[in-house]
C-alpha cells in the first residue's frame, strides 16, 4: 500500500513538473517569440479552408495518374483524416479534460488570442496536429515514390501548423506533440491498410 502511494505521489509530481514546463514553452510561444507577420499569418494558415486547392489538386492528380485505385487512395485519405480526428476528439479530449489556455484563469491575463474566440473544446490532443500528421504521413508513405525529396515537405507543413495553434493560443506543446505522434500513427496504419488491400500505387 505505501509503494502504491508514493509511486501515485511519484505521478503526481512528474505531471507537475510537466505541465509547467509546458506552460512555460507555451508562453514562450505565445508571447515572447512573435511578430507581426506571424500574428497576421497563423490564424489564416490554419484554417483548412487555406488547403482546400491542395486537397482538390491531389484528388484531380489522383483521378488523372492512378484512375483504377484513385478512388480506393481517395477513400483511404478521408478515412484517414476521420480516425485521427474521431480518436483525438471523441476519445482522447473527453478523457483527459485539459482546458485549453486560452480557458485557462490561470493564464487569464497572460494569453494571447489571435482568433475570434477560445473554443469549448479541450485542448489534449491537438486534433489539427493530429489531423495534418496522419494525412500527410498517409501521402508521404502511398506517394512518396513519385514525389521525391518533396515528401518531407509534407512533415514541415504539418509541424508549421500544428505550431501555429500554439502561437495563436489555444493549445500547449504537449498537445501538439503527442496529437503529432499520434497522428504519425494513424498515417503508417492507414497507409499500410491501403498498401495491403490495394497494392502499392503505379501510373496508368
Amino acid at each position: 500500500m505505501i509503494l502504491i502511494i508514493l509511486y501515485l505521489n511519484f505521478l503526481q509530481k512528474c505531471w507537475q513538473w510537466l505541465n509547467e514546463w509546458d506552460t512555460q514553452l507555451f508562453l514562450q510561444i505565445n508571447t515572447v517569440h512573435t511578430s507581426p507577420f506571424l500574428d497576421a499569418m497563423y490564424p489564416w494558415w490554419r484554417e483548412g479552408n487555406a488547403w482546400l486547392p491542395l486537397y482538390l489538386f491531389l484528388v484531380v492528380f489522383m483521378l488523372q495518374n492512378f484512375k483504377s485505385k484513385a478512388l480506393g487512395w481517395i477513400l483511404f485519405a478521408l478515412l484517414t483524416i476521420t480516425f485521427s480526428d474521431q480518436v483525438s476528439s471523441h476519445l482522447i479530449k473527453p478523457f483527459f479534460e485539459r482546458l485549453r489556455p486560452c480557458n485557462e484563469p490561470l493564464l487569464a491575463n497572460q494569453v494571447r488570442l489571435l482568433l475570434n474566440g477560445c473554443s469549448g473544446g479541450f485542448s489534449f490532443t491537438s486534433s489539427h496536429a493530429t489531423n495534418h500528421f496522419a494525412f500527410a504521413v498517409f501521402v508521404y508513405k502511398t506517394l512518396g515514390f513519385l514525389i521525391g525529396k518533396w515528401k518531407y515537405v509534407l512533415l514541415v507543413w504539418a509541424a508549421t501548423i500544428a505550431y501555429g495553434q500554439v502561437y495563436v493560443g489555444v493549445h500547449y506543446p504537449l498537445d501538439i506533440l503527442m496529437g503529432a505522434l499520434l497522428g504519425v500513427s494513424i498515417g503508417f496504419i492507414t497507409a499500410n491498410g491501403f498498401h495491403r488491400l490495394l497494392g502499392k500505387l503505379a501510373p496508368e
